[in-house]
């Protein structure tokens, strides 16, 4: 069981991955950024911290790190961090409006007033899980974004001159600033936050695609801690992924797993599919990136034709989602904590 919190508080701008692609409604790239950093950038992180300072045998890290996330939170309140919110819930804050998806004759249904209410919050509190969408509005325990983009155009210049290096001596990045976020009218200062069965050591690190200075924070994850509860819950006949989803196999990439043992999904709610890749280490100490997949993205929901009555991780008695569910490449991809999902419950699903 994830038995730490990770806390990340950027010391300036950070680096986004670039935008999907470049078009003259779109000169800057934005489109398809990805922020914040996948649970793999972190694991990479903790592999290499421990080559220089050794707070961990090589063979524990290797077979016992697990790691979830990105997650976020405020900095004074990080045991209750920001999820993903699921598909089913609908939360406008600025129009203070909700509503939810249903299923009323095995189909989704949501009331025809609200078919054209967008969300314009993706993210809800872990304390708040269990709660409506109507609750968690009123409650201010939904939230937009913390963070934005800022486009920064950087020269690439000649080392002895301060002129440009040639003509492609100018390129685009896509930088991301940590903001305030709004709770109830009061700005708090916010992090990011990751899930770990290890402890990383506090200090400095260089973090993310281009080594930005970063301040990291671990600390203990209590038994009675929202995330530790809602992770013992079984589920049922529904569930929703608060972390990508990447199934199949390393040429395939699928909306669930396609192992037998995994009950077949009646209905699915998401959203189009994202680009997931990771660097993985070699013997030479030289990073190679991994095979490309396509991720189903979190607050993803499922429906399963029959109950599962597993949780993700497992518990004493019985194990948690298989191993074989997950791809391989070099290690399992639920060691990055692909697919983590918690229970939710569906008005019209037994």
């Amino acid at each position: 069981m994830y038995r730490h919190l990770i806390i990340i508080n950027p010391l300036g701008l950070m680096y986004g991955s670039a935008g999907a692609f470049l078009s003259p409604e779109n000169l800057v790239g934005i489109s398809g950024a990805k922020f914040p950093p996948d649970a793999t950038t972190l694991s990479g992180l903790f592999f290499s911290a421990n080559k220089i300072n050794k707070f961990q045998e090589h063979e524990e890290l290797r077979d016992n790190l697990y790691l979830a996330g990105p997650f976020w939170a405020e900095i004074d309140n990080p045991e209750y961090f920001y999820i993903p919110i699921p598909w089913t819930k609908i939360i406008n804050q600025d129009e203070k409006q909700v509503a939810e998806w249903t299923i009323q004759e095995s189909k989704w249904y949501r009331p025809e007033q609200t078919k054209d209410l967008e969300p314009d919050c993706r993210w809800q509190t872990v304390n708040s899980w269990e709660d409506t969408a109507d609750v968690i509005r009123r409650n201010f325990d939904a939230a937009k974004n913390p963070w934005e983009y800022v486009p920064m155009l950087h020269p690439r210049l000649k080392d002895n001159q301060r002129n440009v290096e040639d003509e492609n001596g100018l390129f685009l990045e896509n930088t991301v600033q940590m903001g305030f976020h709004l709770r109830n009218g009061e700005p708090k200062d916010t992090c990011l936050v990751y899930l770990s069965t290890y402890a990383l050591p506090d200090g400095w690190y260089c973090f993310g695609g281009e080594n930005h200075l970063v301040e990291i924070t671990s600390i203990p994850l209590l038994d009675d801690s929202p995330i530790i509860k809602l992770l013992q819950q079984k589920i049922h006949r529904s569930f929703a992924l608060i972390t990508p989803g990447i199934w199949g196999s390393t040429h395939y990439s699928y909306r669930y797993p396609q192992h037998p043992d995994f009950p077949k999904p009646t209905h699915i709610l998401t959203d189009r599919p994202s680009p997931y890749r990771y660097r993985v280490g070699d013997r030479k100490g030289r990073g190679r990136l991994g095979r490309g997949r396509y991720a189903v993205p979190p607050g993803t929901v499922y429906i399963l034709d029959e109950p599962l009555n597993k949780t993700w991780w497992g518990n004493k008695e019985e194990a948690g989602f298989p191993d074989e569910w997950f791809p391989k490449e070099g290690f399992g991809l639920k060691k990055v904590g692909c697919g983590l999902c918690l229970p939710i419950t569906i008005e019209g699903v037994d």
